[in-house]
């Protein structure tokens, strides 16, 4: 290993959030879709809904100061800096069943939420 090599991996700053195997193979699927292999997941939280805060989920090109990223086995999950605290030990997963389909999000911080599942407190 280079000492160029140590400093770059020193410097990438990690978080907490965990992609499942079914969520990551949608990921896949859905940027396969989009014929771009240079997007990354971003999940982040911010202000809004009906307790408090709100989960973000998109497709991002960009990496902003600060941010922190994973690889699940080619997927990049990208967390901005403030929303790490929030996030940390969540679980995204994907259903595919009658009772539901989509993205879930399993979060450990998350104090109580609404109905709807996409806010929290």
């Amino acid at each position: 290993m280079t000492d160029t090599a140590l400093t770059a991996d020193a410097t990438v700053a990690q978080h907490g959030v965990l992609l499942t195997d079914a969520a990551a193979e949608k990921v896949k699927s859905l940027l396969q879709q989009e014929g771009r292999d240079d997007l990354r997941l971003r999940v982040a939280v911010q202000p809004g809904g009906c307790s408090g805060l709100i989960y973000q989920l998109f497709f991002d090109e960009r990496i902003l100061d600060g941010d922190r990223t994973v690889d699940f086995g080619g997927v990049e999950v990208v967390v901005d800096e403030m929303s790490t605290p929030y996030l940390d030990g969540a679980s995204i997963d994907f259903k595919d069943t009658i009772a539901e389909q989509g993205f879930t999000i399993d979060n450990p911080n998350a104090a109580g939420s609404c109905a709807c599942g996409d806010s929290f407190h």
